[in-house]
């Protein structure tokens, strides 16, 4: 049995990511995370740790001998990035860094996989390439290539397999609604359960991005750590751009109710690419990995959680 150590199991991406390993079975599964406790029934054991903590990252590394580690654990919202740009670069780069310090220590070296971001790349109206020109405008963006750059560092001086991943927007039910399509399920499900018209806030609307299921990415995470590809880094998306304002229509769809739409100014970003779409040929090659669930099938799972919570 190999063991695979997540950290960042506590959010949104983890508790489906446990449930991969588990499904594909011949993993013990272990966890890490800031909170003090964390159940979940396939894990066979929790830890809490902040990455930001170097020798307890280090130490806990130590003492599982992990075969593979997965780096989930980031402040993930673009948005967010703005209002803490200081604390997005020490989380995400810093935090990322203790682990890598503590991976490249053990004498039986792990194979690590490292979480980047589509917003690492250079605007573009074309489907984005791995070879596609990097410029990120936003903090989030600009700690993920920070982050991606270190990770080359230490494979080069430390001979260790880290694999990054460049994940376009990926949602599915649990991830917060200060994110885009939870926020519209959200909404468009407490119009549908108050039994009348209403009205919703809104974002860009004109924004065209990829949006994968995160069932599908968390899967695309494990087949990568189980390649043993040569390659480093894997766009993982679902190769299809969705107009937001298409995804806002699918689920004001789902309401019996009439819905009338307002733009909110707080909700818009000081800097937004308007079209960003993965191309995925690499990982298709490189795993053999396919989406299994299209947008429609996302949305409709996120409204119907919202309306039955």
């Amino acid at each position: 049995m190999k063991k695979v150590l997540i950290f960042g199991v506590a959010g949104f991406v983890g508790g489906y990511l446990v449930k991969e390993f588990a499904k594909a079975g011949g993993y013990h599964i272990y966890g890490s995370d800031m909170v003090e406790s964390f159940a979940q029934e396939e894990l066979s054991a929790y830890y809490p740790c902040d990455i930001l903590d170097g020798p307890a990252c280090e130490a806990l590394i130590e003492s599982i001998q992990p075969d593979y580690i997965i780096n989930l654990a980031a402040l993930s919202s673009v948005r967010m990035s703005w209002d803490l740009p200081e604390k997005t670069i020490e989380i995400n780069v810093l935090g990322a860094m203790h682990i890598m310090d503590g991976a490249v220590k053990l004498e039986k070296k792990p194979v690590l996989l490292m979480v980047g971001s589509s917003e690492e790349y250079e605007i573009s109206d074309k489907a984005l390439r791995e070879e596609s020109p990097l410029s990120a405008n936003n903090p989030y963006g600009i700690s993920k290539a920070t982050l991606e750059q270190m990770a080359e560092i230490y494979r080069m001086k430390y001979k260790i397999t880290i694999y990054f991943t460049r994940s376009f927007n990926h949602t599915g039910v649990g991830q917060k609604p200060v994110f885009v399509v939870p926020s519209f399920a959200k909404q468009v499900a407490e119009i549908e359960k108050s039994q009348g018209p209403g009205v919703m806030k809104v974002g860009n609307l004109s924004a065209m991005r990829d949006i994968s299921d995160v069932r599908d990415v968390v899967c695309a995470y494990r087949m990568i750590l189980e390649s043993g590809s040569k390659e480093k880094v894997f766009n993982v998306g679902s190769g299809k751009a969705s107009k937001i304002q298409e995804i806002l229509e699918i689920l004001i769809g789902f309401s019996s109710y009439e819905i009338k739409v307002e733009q909110d100014p707080d909700k818009m970003r000081p800097s937004d690419n308007p079209f960003i779409c993965a191309d995925n040929t690499l990982l298709k090659k490189e795993t053999g990995w396919s989406p299994k669930y299209s947008i429609e099938d996302t949305v409709k799972a996120l409204f119907d959680y919202y309306v039955e919570e």
